[in-house]
């Protein structure tokens, strides 16, 4: 079967503002780019147009969802506060989080991309999928935007689909650097979804993506951090997937997975200290394809969130979708034997400690 592929030029006119990275000018601080720009997801898409792939894939158009999808997860007041912000002038969700005029018809958009995307893998007119979608949204919480993001787009897409599909169990496994605070907290108390998080300890939130957070009530022992030191590069995250993501997917026997797929742990990223490269995303991709057709027919998706570094997240990104769709094109990584090359990408003994501590967690999965 064929690779879904979603996007909207729509996506890359959400505005974020002349900031300096994330801070907004002032008398002290000059004006520059924000780091969540349409760059990183443009030249993403072109380097997937220029390699020949995306004539192969099965485009998946994009349809917005409605407020009362939003409300699957969201707070009806925050909504609508965003939406009228967005019929303005646009405004913050919260702190970090800028967007301008139609921004919620964007997010709606992006959440919907996501949905679609999700919706075809479940109904097998794709084998797996990926969604290009911007803004991003695993940060953002019932009732607040976060780091950039304004909805759920995952969460938002597995509730919607839950009503249509009505699948029991469904696993998401987030390897952005950063913790995914708003799928967690989506489905904290809820068994049927398995929420697993590979991120930097401590880089953002700040006071979130510890081991002790692992669920409440019905969904306690179904969630899952696994917080890494500043560092890691590819033996690290091998080693978390062989003894902690697969494990953990083996146990829990999902009906799809689901990845809120960031590339902001490479060597490249100027929000990340990590040093991934794209054969480490490939690789990744590879071991979560086996487990989708071992455990549930394949079923994968991919929903695009964080990746800042313009130059490398199109390359990246490009071999997550020569996997997934098992045809490699002639676009070579210029920046894969210089970063499979630094000191320190084998599994160092105290990133093998951080990862027995989140290997205990295993044991609340039923």
């Amino acid at each position: 079967m064929t690779t879904g592929w979603n996007f909207h030029e729509l996506y890359l006119w959400h505005e974020t503002g002349n900031a300096a990275q994330f801070f907004q000018p002032s008398l002290t601080i000059e004006p520059g780019e924000h780091a969540e720009n349409a760059a990183t997801k443009r030249r993403f898409r072109n380097l997937m147009e220029v390699s020949g792939l995306t004539e192969k894939l099965s485009k998946i158009a994009s349809v917005a969802v409605s407020e009362d999808d939003l409300a699957l997860f969201h707070d009806r007041d925050y909504v609508s506060r965003i939406k009228a912000l967005s019929d303005g002038r646009g405004g913050d969700a919260s702190y970090l989080t800028p967007f301008g005029h139609g921004s919620y018809e964007i997010a709606c958009l992006a959440a919907g991309g996501t949905a679609a995307v999700m919706d075809a893998v479940l109904s097998g007119d794709v084998g797996n999928g990926y969604a290009l979608v911007r803004p991003p949204g695993h940060h953002a919480e019932r009732a607040q935007g976060m780091g950039f993001c304004l909805f759920g787009n995952v969460p938002v897409a597995i509730l919607k689909n839950r009503a249509k599909h009505g699948f029991e169990r469904v696993a998401t496994v987030d390897w952005d650097v950063h913790h995914g605070n708003g799928t967690q907290s989506a489905f904290y108390g809820d068994s049927s979804v398995l929420t697993i998080s590979i991120h930097q300890d401590g880089l953002y939130p700040h006071d979130s993506g510890f081991h002790k957070e692992r669920g409440e009530g019905r969904g306690e022992g179904y969630n899952i951090n696994v917080p890494l030191p500043a560092g890691c590069g590819h033996g690290a995250y091998m080693s978390v997937f062989e003894r902690i993501v697969l494990p953990a997917l083996y146990r829990y026997q999902p009906d799809l997975i689901v990845v809120p797929s960031g590339f902001d742990a490479s060597a490249a990223d100027p929000l990340g200290r990590m040093m991934l490269h794209s054969g480490s995303y490939r690789e990744m991709t590879r071991m979560l394809m086996q487990v989708a057709d071992d455990l549930c027919g394949g079923r994968l998706m991919m929903s695009h969130e964080g990746g800042y570094s313009a130059a490398y997240v199109p390359y990246c990104g490009l071999a997550v979708m020569e996997q997934l769709s098992g045809i490699r094109t002639d676009i070579d990584d210029p920046f894969l034997p210089v970063f499979e090359g630094y000191a320190g990408q084998p599994l160092q003994p105290h990133q093998a400690d951080a990862i027995d501590r989140a290997e205990e967690l295993l044991g609340g999965i039923e």
